[in-house]
């Protein structure tokens, strides 16, 4: 079913309301920026909320060094068409340690080169606000998310312990101890963001859309062997295959979706099919059933 122009003004208006409380409530905000589709409509929001000044927060991108090499291209000209102030950083004792999605293990894996940089960024830089592009439809535990959403010394989360929203009625306050994460995209769903997308001309990662990739099974999942320190095993076989990317992220752990979807429109008629959320096709989401939660307790996005 196509959303209609006045849901999606109605949730744009909304967005907008909740940057624009950002930037008049909290000392130091920044947006993390993920290079995904998300990330491409938060951006675009914010662009649209302080027009015609520029966008009055940093950009944050948490490098693990292992990302689609396309996303880093593609961040790399967003940042240079629309003059953004981008900060990248990367988990550099990681790095020397050798932390890799191969033979690390997924979930410390993830812990270091993403929990433990992002908590590491916000405090070198002193950001008492992080504002991301999550959405409460794409994994259960981030349904318990508030839309300000309050992190605890050390940036860590009790989702027994948020604070009631009532009425769109928000309590920004932070101890001296205290961050904020925001969610400006709460209340959309995946098929709002892509209609949106169609509706604004926004631009996003070529990934998003079908092409021939090279690929090997990991069970039932496509993953794309996007450089050469992907390590093949003996029976892999790599193959050519039509696949795209419903969400994008480092690529031994991020899965592609077999599909012909070359347009938005083809997308579309996609997303508003299937039944699994797109997080289906993240592998850190997948080694237990509280494995998302475990990780935004501890302070991962």
């Amino acid at each position: 079913m196509r959303v209609s122009p006045e849901i999606l003004r109605s949730l744009e208006n909304e967005s907008i309301e909740i940057l624009r409380e950002c930037a008049g409530t909290f000392r130091k905000p920044v947006i993390l920026y993920s290079i995904g589709k998300d990330s491409s409509v938060l951006l675009h929001l914010a662009k649209k909320a302080f027009f015609p000044a520029p966008i009055p927060f940093p950009l944050l991108h948490i490098d693990t060094t292992w990302k689609f090499r396309e996303m880093i291209q593609f961040r790399d000209e967003v940042v240079a068409e629309n003059d953004l102030d981008l900060i990248v950083h990367t988990n550099q004792r990681g790095v020397k340690a050798g932390v890799n999605p191969f033979t690390t293990g997924i979930s410390e894996y993830t812990r270091i080169m993403k929990t433990v940089a992002l908590r590491d960024a916000l405090d070198i830089h002193g950001f008492d606000a992080a504002i991301g592009g999550s959405r409460r439809d794409e994994e259960r535990s981030r349904a318990k998310e508030r839309i300000f959403s309050v992190r605890e010394s050390g940036h860590l989360w009790d989702p027994r312990n948020q604070r009631p929203e009532l009425w769109r009625t928000y309590n920004t306050k932070l101890l001296p101890d205290q961050s904020m994460r925001v969610f400006p995209l709460s209340d959309w769903t995946e098929s709002d963001v892509w209609f949106y997308i169609q509706q604004e001309g926004i631009k996003v990662n070529p990934l998003y859309f079908a092409k021939p990739r090279p690929v090997v099974a990991r069970g039932h999942q496509w993953i794309m062997v996007d450089d050469e320190r992907f390590p093949l095993a003996a029976q892999d076989a790599v193959e050519l295959r039509e696949i795209r990317f419903r969400t994008l992220g480092c690529y031994p752990l991020t899965a592609g979706v077999e599909s012909s979807a070359r347009t938005i429109s083809e997308i579309l008629d996609e997303v508003l099919e299937v039944r699994l959320s797109e997080r289906a096709t993240r592998l850190i989401d997948g080694e237990k059933e509280d494995s998302m939660e475990k990780k935004k307790s501890e302070g991962y996005f």
